[in-house]
């Protein structure tokens, strides 16, 4: 049984890239507005993480046909998706389990 698609991102087309860069440049809009906090702490995190995903989104948007080359290399893309998660389920424990001061 295999618990991955690596074939998934061959079928991509220009435009859906594009799409997919202005959706990733507004979301990582909506968290920079509402979460521009830079102090010691977890909460850093998130606000680099914005800031990412604008790059990312503006990267997708101007240049999608070098997106669609891109992912010839299954295991980077693999790596990246588990680490994603392991962040992911590390900011909604912290978020959880945070104490009000």
């Amino acid at each position: 049984m295999k618990l991955w698609n690596p074939t998934l991102y061959d079928t991509q087309i220009v435009p859906l890239i594009y799409l997919n860069g202005v959706l990733f440049f507004v979301a990582g809009l909506a968290i920079i507005r509402s979460h521009n906090i830079w102090i010691y702490g977890w909460q850093t995190l998130i606000t680099i993480i914005g800031y990412v995903i604008i790059i990312l989104g503006t990267f997708r948007m101007f240049f999608p046909q070098l997106q669609k080359e891109e992912f010839d290399n299954n295991s980077f893309i693999m790596t990246l998706q588990i680490i994603l998660v392991i962040v992911g389920i590390f900011l909604t424990i912290k978020a959880y389990f945070s104490r009000k001061k």
